[in-house]
């Protein structure tokens, strides 16, 4: 039988699996204007991308996740560039259904695991690999993916980790979707491409809702 341990993270795993497998590309989101996160969230839905990632890389992050929490049932919501426990609470406070960081500390692994909030910690090397291993996580956010190597580190990552299942975030365009999303230890994308600003600018939701259809049929080899 397994262990504690082994049980918590097989627990772990199916909760951020269970989020990730929902859509193959996962929108990575800075919200300036807290007003337009509903619509926003709508558009991205309407076109098959229901998991959301909000950046805290601005004032109005935490608002942004508690409007699309409380009104748009058919999207999960999470925080993104989490880097610290504060920010963590925060987030879980405002309604965020999994939190992603950019790297991953001892507090972070610590605040997840109190919490139980779905977490993706990021990692770029194999020791990060290794170091997410021992505190119980087998899914991780690959960043900057295509600084650190882009696909041919996850090919030569797959090796010793077969455990491990990536969602590869940080230079990822149209034009590479399709090669990333076809690596079996990919079990989703990030990207930023999803929301530009001129399309917020103008309240182009049907152009937004337009992009995340083509992001899905991309990444499923349509």
């Amino acid at each position: 039988m397994p262990d504690k341990a082994s049980e918590k993270t097989m627990e772990r795993t199916a909760a951020i699996d269970a989020i990730l497998s929902r859509a193959p590309v996962i929108p990575v989101l800075v919200v300036e204007d807290a007003a337009q996160a509903v619509p926003l969230a709508k558009a991205l839905a309407a076109g098959g991308l229901s998991v959301l990632e909000i950046t805290l890389r601005s004032a109005a992050a935490l608002e942004a996740i508690k409007r699309i929490a409380a009104d748009v049932p058919e999207a999960v919501v999470g925080a993104g560039t989490v880097l610290n426990a504060a920010q963590f609470a925060a987030a879980q406070l405002a309604g965020a259904k999994f939190v992603i960081s950019p790297g991953a500390t001892e507090a972070l692994y610590y605040t997840a695991k109190d919490t139980g909030l779905p977490f993706l910690p990021a990692v770029a090397t194999a020791s990060e690999i290794m170091r997410a291993l021992e505190q119980g996580f087998t899914r991780a956010k690959f960043f900057p993916a295509e600084a650190m190597g882009g696909i041919k580190a996850l090919q030569s990552l797959a090796g010793p980790f077969p455990q491990m299942r990536f969602c590869p975030t940080g230079g990822i365009t149209e034009g590479n979707l399709a090669a990333y999303a076809a690596l079996p230890n990919v079990a989703s994308v990030g990207g930023s491409w999803l929301a530009p600003k001129e399309m917020l600018q103008k309240s182009d939701w049907a152009g937004i809702t337009a992009l995340a259809k083509k992001a899905v049929q991309i990444a499923k080899g349509q």
